[in-house]
């Protein structure tokens, strides 16, 4: 595999961010998006929230009542209850991605707040001059839009995004190809983003809780654990082999399954659960034909046939539900509009690739 130079940016708490800047709010000050919580009565979810809001432990698609509980607003406490306001997200992200798109070799949008960039040519291969890069991208966004942004450097895509958790927010982290083994002795199997809750249990269970011990286990001894495809691909992610390639696009070949309720709904919670049961399926199906997927993608469609969609990708191609149903949730949680009743949802798989060798649930 050819040695490339990767950069992950991540927009850090973008939606929360981008109300702060819109309303002028204190970014110190507990904000949270989502439905009304109607003092704590509330039956909607959290749809984003802001780093002030996470140290009270809320997160996305967490029930507002519980939110609410965590960290009430006036004149209880002092936390901030607003709806997201569309428009603004769209109109940030495309301002931050022409930055992006510009100062790369190769550039793959992985969301709205995320993307991918391969920069090996513009650095000439210098990882100095790839760190300066990254700096300098970070202060462009931040002086012309507004907004913070973690960026993280390294041979491979998944790499890459896990640097770029490293020091959030607004941090740069970089790991050259000799500090790969480094980078993961002692660390957690439940920080590489391709193992979902039900694996890293699983491996728990074993005795492995760190992707070093994972390694040291060779091939052999992963197998007989769990499959020579996991196997395959732990040795793969350990000694940065996994995949370096930015997709420029994404191709059409897909799986999907929709459902359209009897009468349109605002319980968010029978959405939900419809949601879970069309992804529960659509991996079946991968299962069927031994494929995993890059890219998901949940359909919302409200009272009078107004449609949206909303799609993340990931660094690899897998067919993890647990992975899916988390970045699933997510992605209904920070857009859905919760005032309108609900007539469709949907959930799509698209880049759709061979499992062979490539990362498996283990359960």
């Amino acid at each position: 595999m050819d040695e490339r130079i990767i950069i992950h940016c991540d927009l850090d708490a973008f939606f929360a961010a981008v109300e702060v800047l819109h309303h002028g709010f204190d970014p110190e000050i507990p904000l949270i998006i989502g439905s009304d919580p109607h003092q704590g009565n509330g039956r909607g979810i959290v749809s984003t929230c802001n780093y002030a809001a996470r140290r009270f432990g809320i997160r996305s698609a967490m029930s507002i009542s519980e939110a609410w509980r965590r960290c009430p607003a006036a004149p209880f406490g002092t936390a901030i209850y607003i709806r997201g306001t569309r428009g603004l997200y769209g109109r940030a992200s495309r301002k931050v991605m022409d930055i992006l798109r510009s100062s790369s070799d190769k550039f793959e949008q992985a969301g709205i707040d995320e993307a991918y960039l391969d920069i090996t040519q513009k650095c000439e291969g210098d990882w100095d001059n790839a760190y300066a890069l990254a700096r300098k991208m970070q202060l462009q966004i931040k002086e012309e839009i507004g907004l913070s942004a973690s960026f993280g450097i390294a041979p491979t895509k998944i790499l890459a995004k896990m640097s770029s958790e490293e020091n959030k927010p607004n941090g740069i982290f970089r790991i050259l190809p000799n500090e790969i083994p480094s980078f993961f002795d002692g660390r957690s199997v439940r920080q590489v983003p391709s193992i979902g809750p039900k694996t890293a249990t699983q491996l728990s269970e074993w005795g492995l809780e760190t992707v070093d011990e994972m390694y040291r286990l060779g091939m052999l001894g992963l197998q007989r654990l769990s499959s020579e495809r996991f196997a395959a691909w732990v040795i793969n992610l350990y000694e940065g082999t996994t995949s370096n390639q930015i997709h420029t696009f994404h191709r059409r070949k897909s799986l999907g399954k929709e459902r359209t309720f009897d009468r349109d709904t605002n319980d968010i919670e029978k959405v939900l659960e419809a949601l879970e049961k069309l992804l529960l399926r659509c991996v079946e199906l991968l299962n069927e034909g031994k494929a995993g997927a890059r890219v998901i993608e949940v359909k919302i469609r409200y009272q009078g046939f107004e449609t949206y969609t909303f799609q993340k990708s990931i660094p690899v191609a897998m067919d993890d539900p647990d992975v899916f149903l988390r970045l699933a949730q997510l992605l209904f949680a920070q857009n859905v509009e919760i005032d309108k009743p609900i007539r469709l949802i949907g959930i799509r798989f698209n880049h759709l690739e061979s499992m062979e060798f490539r990362q498996e649930r283990l359960v």
